[in-house]
């Protein structure tokens, strides 16, 4: 069900009208700064129960907040052990902007929200004004408001690790190998996938380390 509501709010500027809408290819210009950096990551808020909905309707700064949270990630990652390079905000419902612009105030003096010194200001952000809708078989409650988040991090290189040491384990084993040669594939293909993937680690590991780089050169300077 989250992954519906974030696809709903990607697209809900096609089928509404909003305050602030963002057009589709936006997402792409805004989101990736570099051909191999091109895998952001999502957050949802909003995630109450039909029960905790009762009492509870959270306010714009709070989902805003909540979306930065690690227990807010859709998928296995902190983001507060990465870099942001950009991030776009997506709220639909009950929303004025001038409330979106305290909410991006207070998010951006927070110590958990530390982005790359070459695009210090990466927030872009859209509004629409209809508000989500929930099936009625759905865990989650509607709520007059809500916010996705994609941002591209380097905390993302964190979550790969698993992956990596999974397929390697897989691979020296030589595990399962026999069914893909079967269809057609070559052995060289999964040395290829494999380097891949460690050369993507490594692009995110240095989008981030040239910030702290240029801090550091920084202060010596001084």
């Amino acid at each position: 069900m989250p992954m519906l509501q974030v696809s709903s709010s990607l697209t809900s500027s096609l089928r509404f009208q909003g305050a602030l809408n963002v057009d589709l290819c936006e997402f792409q210009t805004n989101l990736v700064p570099y051909p191999s950096l091109r895998y952001p990551l999502t957050s949802l808020a909003p995630l109450m129960s039909v029960e905790k909905s009762f009492y509870e309707q959270p306010t714009v700064a709070t989902i805003t907040r909540q979306c930065i949270e690690k227990e807010q990630q859709l998928a296995c990652c902190d983001p507060a052990h990465g870099k942001y390079m950009s991030c776009c905000l997506l709220y639909r419902g009950d929303v004025t902007p001038a409330d979106v612009g305290a909410a991006m105030h207070t998010v951006k003096t927070m110590k958990s929200v530390d982005f790359v010194d070459w695009c210090p200001t990466g927030f872009k952000v859209g509004i629409n004004n209809v508000s989500p809708v929930v099936t009625a078989d759905s865990f989650m409650s509607k709520s007059t408001r809500s916010a996705c988040m994609l941002y591209n991090s380097s905390a993302i290189s964190r979550m790969w690790d698993s992956t990596v040491r999974q397929f390697q384990s897989l691979l020296h084993k030589r595990a399962f190998v026999h069914w893909f040669v079967g269809e057609g594939m070559e052995e060289g293909e999964f040395t290829e996938a494999f380097d891949n993937i460690l050369a993507m680690q490594k692009d995110y590991e240095e989008a981030a380390a040239d910030s702290v780089t240029r801090a550091v050169d920084d202060e010596e300077e001084y």
